[in-house]
């Protein structure tokens, strides 16, 4: 794909959608369409798919018994054939409040213009008739119309809280309109919408502000964004709005599935154009993995089946048009502080517990761990010990061994020994560098015979001599062999199979990937769940390279001599990579699409507390696709086999496990190569 493409959010799925909260008088039609139309060219110049206005923006909401005055409705429809024409030069759909006449009845409307058309008028459901509302002193509820049908502007059309708006060449682009009280109701209009295809849901507020009443909004966009599975916009009345007896704030609300994307500051003096990019393909991905939510839809089949398409060609742009959205850097960690403490509070505790309860039901006091001195070991080192004393045992009881082999350097290992100082583990090194040279000699290994050769079977021998000392180790005292392996090895297959970090008795890190072990140490320190000195061997083990050791580095092995971030690539792109094809399965394109508007600038968007600023880089989208096309052709080709066979361990995060038993199950034996010629349609450079 060109680059110009390749840079559009539309191109990979996404919609940008506006709420508009325009400066209004009461009663004043003209002027109300022509802030209206100020708001509507300049959501077409940012790209919007689709403008939502206020409930009876037209006419305005608080115009009381005004609005059964002939004058005020006929000066309403000859405004709204105005936004009518206007809207044939804006690819934008807008949905406009407009009180409307059919039938000798009144309706509170939504009306859908696009592109010089009225597709469709959807009336309000539930008329408010208590506290400070009297609706049903001047409007009927949809239920009472006879028509399904209506003429409006010399126009045949949809009428009806049934409409669903389709664009034909944007797909999962639905839009349904619902006004006001119809979300405060126990079964909204939007519920059997979003069950019906549904996908953007708008509702045109008016909605007068009293005290506490913002928070009951946010909730209630947030559940029913949720429930859905659903885009959900609102929009309330602004300025101008009469305050005879009541009060607007101009409040507007974006939310995709229960996350509050963009909203608008309250009682602004100003007129408010609130946009936001909504990603359809992930609304998708949901809703086809829910399998509640297609429950819901068969329980309903009959009703949804009734609901009516009204198809349309939303003609999106394919100009460059990178995302307004904020993608985060590292998925599985949080930038804000307070979501990145609860994250990591609540992943360190269910390690802990899952070992604890592992421990209970097997009836073993006692764990075999190994300790190298890296990230991984290091956090399954710290969960035993708190889950000791969970128990109640003694930490001695976890039998922590350092295996030093041909390629450890003395930092891993002076670290892998302070820290089981500090722990008071039952701290022991056995040297494998004897038992390893044996084993090559008995295979014949050039390495046995003097010849300077690091090859797989130099490296798996090692990884394979430890194992068997662990498991050996764990016969021998009646203990388990506690697994240090993280979700991102287990995803890029970067373990040995049937040793190393592949196998264990259980493995609290099975899903948690290696950017969130990297926090977790560092709230682990910030909390001070430990003492001063253990806290600062754990930061000296953050500054450590990540690296398996399995080579010799020559003379000076004051650091480690291999780098895996330089064979696998980045484990912030990584573990990006692996968020988003497991969590989401979005092709290949979509999440360099989604990397590179993350990582393209260092100072774009917030960093998560306490990472090193060495380490706040940016990544262009060249090195994004070659790292991308590793992980498909390692993920998706040749390590799958490992992951059919892997031991026990808690599900940690939303992002998942890759477990057989868990979130992933996949053949062995499938290829790569759909995904690969995906990955080759990305430009190098942009």
């Amino acid at each position: 794909m060109s680059e110009t493409e390749f840079d559009s959010l539309y191109r990979h799925g996404f919609v940008r959608v506006a709420v508009g909260v325009p400066h209004l008088r009461v009663a004043d039609p003209a002027y109300n369409a022509e802030h209206m139309l100020g708001l509507a060219r300049q959501a077409a110049e940012r790209g919007a798919a689709v403008l939502l206005f206020p409930e009876l923006g037209l006419s305005s909401y608080s115009a009381q018994d005004l609005l059964q005055q002939d004058a005020l409705l006929d000066a309403c429809l000859q405004q709204l054939d105005w936004l009518r024409a206007h809207s044939a030069e804006l690819p934008t759909l807008l949905l406009v409040g407009c009180p409307l006449r059919f039938e000798h009845k009144l309706f509170n409307c939504a009306v859908a213009l696009h592109r010089g058309r009225v597709l469709g008028v959807t009336p309000k459901t539930y008329l408010p008739n208590y506290r400070e509302f009297y609706e049903k002193r001047q409007f009927c509820a949809a239920t009472q119309a006879l028509a399904r049908e209506v003429t409006l502007l010399g126009e045949r059309v949809p009428f009806g809280n049934d409409i669903l708006y389709a664009a034909t060449d944007l797909p999962h682009f639905v839009l349904h309109a619902e006004i006001c009280e119809d979300l405060w109701a126990p079964v909204p209009p939007s519920t059997y919408a979003a069950l019906g295809g549904a996908t953007v849901l708008g509702n045109l507020s008016a909605s007068n502000i009293t005290i506490g009443k913002a928070d009951y909004r946010r909730d209630l966009c947030a559940a029913q964004s949720g429930k859905c599975v659903a885009a959900y916009l609102y929009a309330a009345a602004g300025p101008g709005e009469s305050t005879t007896d009541l009060a607007w704030d101009g409040h507007a609300l974006i939310y995709e599935n229960d996350e509050r994307l963009a909203e608008t500051p309250r009682f602004a003096a100003q007129e408010q154009l609130l946009c936001a990019d909504i990603d359809l393909e992930r609304l998708a991905q949901d809703r086809m993995r829910q399998t509640s939510f297609n429950d819901a839809v068969a329980e309903h089949r009959e009703r949804l089946r009734a609901l009516r398409r009204v198809e349309f060609a939303l003609e999106p742009s394919r100009a460059r048009l990178p995302l307004e959205r904020v993608i985060d850097r590292f998925p599985f960690v949080p930038a804000d502080p307070a979501a990145r403490e609860e994250r990591c509070y609540e992943a360190y505790n269910i390690q802990v517990h899952g070992l604890a309860q592992r421990l209970r039901a097997s009836g073993f006091e006692k764990l075999v761990v190994g300790v190298s001195g890296g990230l991984d070991s290091t956090q399954a080192l710290i969960v035993a010990a708190r889950t000791m004393d969970l128990l109640g045992l003694p930490r001695r009881n976890i039998l922590a061994y350092t295996l030093p082999g041909f390629a450890t350097s003395k930092k891993t290992r002076g670290n892998a020994h302070t820290l089981m100082d500090c722990l008071g583990v039952a701290a022991h090194e056995i040297d494998i560098t004897p038992a390893a040279t044996q084993m090559l000699a008995d295979i014949g290994h050039p390495y046995a015979q003097g010849e300077a050769v690091y090859d797989v079977s130099f490296e798996n021998v090692q990884a394979g001599q430890r194992t068997a000392h662990l498991f050996r180790l764990a016969g021998q005292n009646h203990a388990l062999v506690l697994g240090t392996g993280d979700l991102s090895e287990i995803a890029l297959g970067w373990m040995t199979y049937g040793v190393g970090d592949h196998m264990s008795h259980y493995n609290v890190n099975a899903s948690v990937p290696k950017t969130l072990i990297q926090h977790l140490l560092r709230w682990v320190i910030d909390s001070e769940q430990f003492d001063a000195a253990t806290g600062a061997v754990l930061a000296d083990i953050l500054d450590t390279e990540i690296s398996p050791e399995l080579v010799p580095g020559g003379e000076d092995d004051a650091q480690p001599a291999q780098s895996t971030q330089q064979r696998i690539g980045p484990y912030p792109l990584q573990d990006f990579n692996i968020y988003y094809t497991t969590r989401y399965g979005f092709r290949p394109s979509k999440v360099a699409f989604l990397a590179w508007s993350a990582w393209r600038d260092a100072a774009r968007g917030p960093w998560p507390p306490g990472l090193p600023e060495a380490d706040r880089v940016a990544y262009d989208i060249g090195t994004i696709k070659h790292w991308l096309g590793v992980y498909c052709q390692r993920f998706f080709a040749t390590s799958q086999f490992k992951r059919s066979a892997l031991p026990d361990g808690p599900k940690v995060g939303s992002g998942g496990a890759l477990s057989p038993r868990g979130d992933w199950r996949a053949p062995s034996d499938a290829q790569a190569r759909v995904w690969l010629e995906d990955v080759a349609r990305i430009p190098d450079t942009l």
